[in-house]
């Protein structure tokens, strides 16, 4: 069974930065197309950022785009999200996802493999 941890979480001043990190426990990260999602009190989860299984292509929510960079290391199983300039609104548990279709990460919340959240927190 596919296991996604999350890390990298806390409690940051707005204009700050964060890495989340998104380990897998099995050689399936390298095969899968990787992402993360978010979910804010009181909303619906909402996609954040994806990257294909080699790493060569990536696609990001517009309210990320240009702040936020997603990468991935297969040797290492594990999965990235930079984040920089934050704001209040990116205030949300954000969620690792494994999925085998790349395009379905912005069409679909129907993942094939969720971890269960890491919280970030921008003060303002």
């Amino acid at each position: 069974q596919v296991q996604l941890v999350e890390s990298g979480g806390g409690l940051v001043q707005a204009g700050g930065s964060l890495r989340l990190s998104c380990t897998a426990s099995t050689r399936i990260f390298g095969s899968s197309a990787m992402g993360w999602f978010r979910q804010a009190p009181g909303k619906e989860r909402e996609f954040v950022a994806a990257i294909t299984w080699n790493g060569g292509t990536t696609s990001y929510s517009s309210s990320v785009q240009g702040r936020f960079t997603i990468t991935r290391d297969n040797a290492q199983n594990t999965m990235y999200l930079q984040m920089n300039s934050l704001k209040s609104e990116d205030t949300a548990v954000y969620y690792c996802a494994a999925n085998w279709i790349y395009s379905e990460f912005q069409t679909s919340h129907t993942m094939d493999h969720w971890g269960k959240g890491t919280l970030v927190t921008v003060s303002s």
